[in-house]
């Protein structure tokens, strides 16, 4: 059970469950819709940059994951970010929240590269407690409850346990954000990253499935600034869960509203790499 508090919400191990099983099968649903409009031409919008995108499938399948949580379940809350696009503010109370990026790799979609997936987590008494994350092209439903171990395809997956930088394979992005400064500090950090002789820097261009892949052992640390929470709600519960560590790049624990991340295999490989980055700070959800 949760905490007894008379503040909090109360919910046990069947509630979670619950709540799981739902945002798998919705998941599913929306999905479905992107594997449709994968290939076929798109209507792409700007938002806050020529490198941020929106189609009109992002707007449709968050849509359908709120219409239909919310017909399960009326007294929960919900953060999305075509929502927050649209005006609605950011907020995280006590209440069960579910956090919600319909296509995280917007881009990836336009351009049919294969790594775009449905992001669903879920917060209660402001904690994540669940997370989804389905990459419909690939088939790969990544999923984890707080407690109780994190799978792909419903085979548990684990971190790799590397502790060793010179050992690694690394993700990042460069983001969306087009400001000089931003991408200097961006580059400075890869080459920080590459000169302590790592194996290599990768980037798929979704946050949620880098840090999936680095749950899975594809991978061993994934750093960004400038993503926001939605992007990393559902994929922390998963990395944790699979034995890694998410962290504040500055150091303490993961802030999802502070639109920055550290996570990977082992806290020794995560402190390793913080200290060699040059950070970044952007305005918080």
């Amino acid at each position: 059970m949760a905490d007894a508090s008379p503040d909090l919400v109360k919910f046990d191990d069947e509630d979670v469950m619950n709540f799981l099983e739902a945002a798998v099968d919705v998941a599913r649903l929306a999905g479905q819709k992107i594997k449709e409009a994968y290939l076929l031409e798109k209507r792409v919008e700007i938002k806050s940059s020529a490198a941020d995108l929106v189609t009109e499938t992002d707007q449709l399948v968050e849509k359908k994951i709120i219409g239909t949580l919310q017909e399960k379940f009326p007294d929960h809350c919900f953060i999305g970010e075509e929502s927050v696009a649209a005006g609605q503010k950011i907020e995280l109370t006590d209440a069960p929240t579910w956090i919600i990026d319909p296509v995280d790799g917007t881009t990836n979609f336009v351009h049919s590269f294969p790594f775009v997936a449905v992001c669903i987590g879920l917060a209660i008494n402001k904690n994540l407690v669940a997370g989804v994350v389905y990459n419909a092209i690939l088939d790969e439903m990544f999923t984890a409850i707080r407690g109780k171990g994190a799978y792909c395809n419903d085979a548990q997956i684990h971190c790799s346990g590397q502790e060793d930088i010179k050992q690694s394979l690394v993700m990042t992005e460069i983001g969306s954000s087009r400001k000089q400064e931003h991408i200097d500090a961006k580059l400075k950090n890869i080459e920080a990253i590459v000169k302590n002789g790592v194996h290599g820097v990768r980037s798929l261009g979704s946050a949620a499935l880098n840090m999936c892949h680095v749950a899975r052992g594809d991978s061993d640390l994934y750093v960004e600034y400038g993503i926001h929470c939605w992007d990393m709600a559902a994929s922390a519960v998963i990395l944790e869960e699979a034995g890694g560590v998410c962290a504040d790049p500055k150091g303490g624990p993961l802030d999802i509203m502070s639109r920055q991340i550290i996570c990977g295999s082992s806290q020794k490989l995560v402190d390793t790499v913080s200290q060699l980055l040059t950070h970044i700070d952007f305005e918080r959800d």
